[in-house]
This record gives structure tokens, sequence and C-alpha cells, in this order.
């Protein structure tokens, strides 16, 4: 554990000493925050490419940022339901300059027509990483491997049906560390957290069998999109895996989880599953 925390704080010192950065995040609902307040809030301190004025994951983030004393510049190119072939298809233009990082995010399961298959993923991750090393040859990018599912894990005839919680945000980690080396990405394992969360018993495991209901929900009404706690885990994660920063230090008053109505106690919760699914590769220490 101490040699992860050295390893965080060199990155920290790296991070700062290189004054501003610029970020692009492209996704899907998943990186704006569907069904919640996430999705508009902070819009005021990153740069929609689409105008749409949209805060989500990117806004979240560039409040981390200020908060540990990072100057990152922060844009997103978001569209609901699209796949990462979409946006390089429909929105070259944007993705098409020069930035410091850029944090990339597929369709909820990776092909929509053939859930879990990851060649077209493997293939548009690969072709958007050269797109980017064409105007930046330094270009950090970062890969976000997502959450289960619970309507494609506890309802019936579904491409999960019946598997563990945790069995469907491990093929979608596996699949995006395929895609990742092949695009010569870092990857941002949310959806390892969310199942940390689950394990260190914060979070409810089932939105659908009303057992948990005292525990911090994950999932949105749809038991498909992030609730809040969500996406905030989901920054967190993103934070963590492309600044270095120990999402901990950011602490029980952290301003956007006190905008979202969170308790100390449930900040600082998802603090530490964010920092266990860095610290352990995913594995949650099990």
């Amino acid at each position: 554990m101490r040699t992860i925390m050295l390893a965080l704080a060199a990155l920290l010192s790296t991070a700062t000493a290189a004054g501003a950065e610029t970020i692009l995040f492209v996704g899907n609902s998943f990186t704006f925050g569907a069904n919640t307040p996430v999705r508009v809030l902070n819009a005021d301190r990153v740069t929609d490419l689409n105008n749409e004025r949209i805060g989500g994951v990117p806004g979240l983030f560039k409040r981390f940022s200020e908060q540990v004393g990072l100057d990152w510049q922060v844009s997103l190119e978001t569209s609901g339901g699209k796949t990462l072939g979409w946006h390089l298809a429909e929105r070259r233009a944007l993705l098409d300059r020069a930035w410091d990082h850029v944090v990339l995010q597929e369709y909820s399961t990776l092909d929509p027509a053939r859930p879990g298959d990851a060649t077209a993923t493997i293939a548009d991750a690969r072709r958007i990483g050269e797109l980017l090393r064409a105007r930046n040859p330094k270009v950090g990018v970062t890969m976000t491997a997502t959450w289960t599912r619970p309507d494609l894990v506890f309802l019936p005839g579904k491409r999960w049906s019946g598997t563990p919680v945790e069995t469907m945000a491990n093929d979608l980690r596996r699949a995006t560390d395929t895609a990742a080396r092949r695009a010569r990405a870092d990857v941002a394992p949310v959806g390892q957290a969310f199942t940390c969360a689950i394990r260190n018993g914060v979070a409810d495991s089932n939105p659908y069998d009303g057992i948990d209901y005292t525990r911090v929900p994950l999932w949105s009404y749809d038991h498909y999109h992030a609730s809040s706690y969500g996406y905030y885990l989901e920054a967190l994660v993103v934070f963590a895996r492309v600044t270095g920063v120990d999402p901990r230090t950011l602490g029980g008053r952290e301003a956007a989880a006190g905008d979202l109505g969170f308790s100390e106690t449930e900040t600082v919760a998802l603090q530490q599953a964010a920092f266990d699914a860095i610290a352990t590769n995913g594995s949650c220490g099990r």
C-alpha cells in the first residue's frame, strides 16, 4: 500500500509541475450523467463542444481538480446511446485536435447488437488513438471500463442473466483491457469500483430485491444508468487514474458531493471504493 501511495504522490507532483492541462471526455449517457442532477451540475466549469450545457462526469472531474489545486481545462463531446465508432464517424472534427489527455467511454455493452463483443471497440479505440497521436504524440488516453447493468443481470433472458453482480463488469474490464493495449491507453476500473462499494457494504448489490434499500443506490431508477452516487464514483475513479491523486484526499466535505446532498459518511465511503479499485487494479483486495 505504501508503494501505491508513493506512486500516487509522484504522479500528483508531476501533474502540478506541468501546469494547465487539457482533457477531452468522449462518451454517451454514462459520461453526461443521464437521469440525475449530475447532467447539468458544474456545466459552467467545462466546455461542452456540442453546446448542450452538460456538466456530467467531466464537470465533477473539474470540480475535484480545483479542490486539489490542479489546473485542468475540461471539454466534453457526448451523445446518448452512441459507440466510440459513432463519435469517430460523426464528430471527428471535434476530436481531431491537440489534447493533453482524452477519456473514452464505450457503449454500455460494447457492441449494441452483440453484447460483450469487443471487436468494434478494439478497432475504434485504436483508430481514435492514432487520430489523437497524429496531433499530439504524447497525448494520454484513458478508457473507462463500466459497471454491471442490473437490468441485464437480474431480469431473465438477457446476456448476463443469473450471473453474479460483478461478472458483467469483469467481462467489460477484460475487453477494455484488450482495447486499451491496442490503443496504448490506460483503463479506469469504474465497474470494479462499483463492486468494491458493494463488497465494502456501502452499496446495494441488487436494486430489484429491496433488501439493501438502506445502502447507497449506485443505479438510477431504470437499473441501467448510474445514480448520482454512481456517477460520482465514476468521476472519482477517472480522476484518480488520470491525475494520480488519491481520491480520499478530497475528504468528506468535498464540494460536489455536498451539492448532490451526500452525507460525509457516504462521500468518504465512495472515495474509499474508488481508491480500492485503483490500488488493487480492480480486485478490491480479494
